[in-house]
């Protein structure tokens, strides 16, 4: 895990942990050579070298296969960076909530915007569909695209 303020790749300063989950955590963070706002994913590596070096070549693959999807719900990924014993995966930053935590303040949503959200969500699978090739997997347990409405 690194530290706010942390410098990453030489040119993402760490702003702020704005997630985490079981292997990874999520920051917001400056680029300094272009002022913008990223989001950038830790990915701890295991202790174990071999399994180590199958996690970073297995997310390596994953993440180039990701980087040259263009939709425009679907954040881009800009950079991977090997530091620190971690692999760091910077991405477009989307500003917003969680489904849950909207759920959590608004209760139920209304018919027509669940409609709309499941219609986009289709419109990304069927992108996804036709540039994933047949032996990989698209696991949807953590979606995150950006959802318009």
């Amino acid at each position: 895990m690194v530290g706010l303020n942390t410098l990453v790749g030489k040119r993402y300063k760490i702003l702020a942990q704005i997630g985490k989950g079981g292997m990874s955590t999520v920051y917001l963070a400056m680029d300094s050579s272009l002022n913008k706002q990223w989001a950038i994913k830790e990915i701890r590596s295991a202790s174990d070298p071999v399994q180590r070096d199958l996690v970073i070549k297995s997310l390596t693959v994953e993440a180039n296969m990701i980087k040259r999807f263009d939709h425009p719900a679907i954040p881009r990924i800009v950079d991977l960076i090997e530091e620190k014993g971690s692999l760091f995966v910077v991405m477009d930053y989307v500003e917003g909530q969680t489904l849950a935590s909207l759920l959590k303040k608004e209760g139920p949503q209304s018919e027509e915007d669940v409609v709309d959200w499941g219609i986009q969500l289709c419109d990304v699978l069927d992108y996804l569909h036709r540039r994933i090739s047949s032996g990989s997997k698209l696991g949807i347990e953590r979606v995150e695209v950006r959802l318009s409405g």
